[in-house]
């Protein structure tokens, strides 16, 4: 399997402004490869490193910390200012090494339409022209940019974290199955099956809840243009990894070995470009 979505990080040494907050408390503590390695267990034979600050010197750790991973981190979703001057020189110079996307939290940007201001459309084509990802992280407010980007820059293979963050636990169908619909119209787009027991109730979810939201996502863009990420561990305030597995595998118990093949690590190793 191929987990193509989870996190490290370390409070004592970095400020986390998302990690504040008495909700989060459970988690806001150092996770490092050691503990991945663990938490994973021998399910997992590689993963995408993502990030999780607009830091580029996090991006240069993490790459670090994949080059030294003996394999398991095959790749790194890290962040680069995408509105710079001199993006393409940017993205060149972080490139020799497992850098396989870039990520921005759009989420917390105060504009719904930042993904579709110029400068980052700038920095949005020269990730495509250079044959990297770009993961969306949005919620209901910035799905409408997120989409009209995506029909914009056809040549940017764009990767949708959390399925687009629905709202689980308020029990929200529209506008987001509709968003999925259309994202899946755009060719370039793929999906995550990944966060969602977050956006559910943290102590209160199963898979027959969850279930609804995974299968319009493989419906609408087929089990090759869906990947599965464990969002470890930010998933530990609602479950452990193994329950996450035990989840994606009661999710997918329908499909066809060869779908689960795809979700469960061919589409990330041919998205990310991954050895």
């Amino acid at each position: 399997m191929v987990d193509a979505h989870h996190h490290l990080w370390d409070p004592t040494a970095r400020t986390y402004p998302w990690l504040a907050g008495d909700a989060l408390a459970p988690i806001r503590r150092p996770y490092t490869l050691d503990d991945l390695r663990v938490a994973a267990g021998d399910r997992i034979g590689a993963t995408v490193l993502i990030q999780t600050v607009s830091s580029v010197a996090e991006t240069e750790e993490f790459l670090a910390t994949a080059r030294a991973s003996g394999g398991l981190v095959a790749g790194v979703v890290g962040w680069l200012d995408l509105t710079g001057p001199d993006v393409n020189g940017e993205i060149d110079r972080l490139r020799p090494g497992p850098l396989v996307g870039v990520r921005h939290q759009v989420e917390d940007e105060p504009d719904p339409d930042w993904l579709l201001r110029d400068d980052v459309t700038r920095g949005l084509t020269a990730l495509g022209a250079r044959g990297l990802a770009y993961d969306i992280l949005v919620r209901a407010p910035q799905r409408p940019a997120a989409l009209a980007a995506a029909r914009r820059l056809d040549g940017v293979r764009f990767v949708v974290d959390h399925a687009g963050k629905p709202a689980i636990a308020a029990g929200e169908w529209e506008p987001w199955a509709s968003w999925i619909t259309a994202m899946a119209r755009c060719e370039a787009v793929v999906c995550k099956l990944s966060g969602l027991i977050t956006e559910a109730a943290w102590d209160d979810w199963d898979a027959a809840r969850i279930r609804p939201y995974a299968d319009h996502v493989l419906s609408a863009f087929g089990a090759d243009r869906v990947l599965f990420g464990s969002d470890w561990p930010v998933c530990e305030l609602a479950g452990r990894y193994a329950d996450v597995l035990a989840l994606i595998d009661e999710l997918l118990a329908g499909c066809t070995a060869t779908e689960r093949a795809g979700v469960l690590g061919r589409t990330a190793r041919r998205v990310y470009a991954l050895s």
